[in-house]
């Protein structure tokens, strides 16, 4: 294990602040300790990070997927619809887009034989909340093919 030591300015501090979130990105962080530190008229936090070096990668962000290249015609169109209705659910309830559905729950979706409540309970990732909140959103009407 290994210790890095961070040191922030309250005012001013963007950029550290920055390269410790980067830091944090690419390492297996085991703890995080943070305190805040007060020296004459200046505020910092202090931060102590213990970690393993991943040389897997596995904490690096994962590569965007283009869906029209994983997904067949039909069901990459049903997936495009599906993105705009998330974005008017996220956008009327001022939270962001990922946490309605992420793209990974959306193309499940649609690649569904038939989009269901139950079905959609089989996808990695939506539980019971997710469908009970958003499910129905995400149901083609009766004069809309599934």
């Amino acid at each position: 294990m290994q210790l890095k030591v961070f040191t922030i300015p309250i005012i001013g501090g963007e950029s550290i602040n920055e390269e410790l979130n980067r830091f944090l990105r690419a390492k297996k962080v085991i703890k995080l300790e943070k305190q805040l530190t007060v020296l004459g008229t200046e505020a910092f936090w202090c931060c102590c990070v213990s970690y393993i070096d991943d040389p897997s990668g596995a904490f690096k962000d994962k590569a965007k997927v283009d869906y029209r290249l994983v997904l067949d015609e039909a069901s990459f169109a049903r997936f495009s619809l599906m993105r705009e209705i998330r974005k008017q659910i996220s956008v009327a309830e001022g939270i962001p887009a990922y946490n309605v559905f992420t793209d990974e729950e959306l193309a499940g979706i649609a690649t569904l034989e038939k989009i269901t409540l139950a079905a959609m309970r089989s996808i990695k990732g939506i539980g019971e909340k997710k469908v009970e909140k958003y499910g129905a959103h995400f149901i083609p009407k009766p004069d809309e093919k599934s």
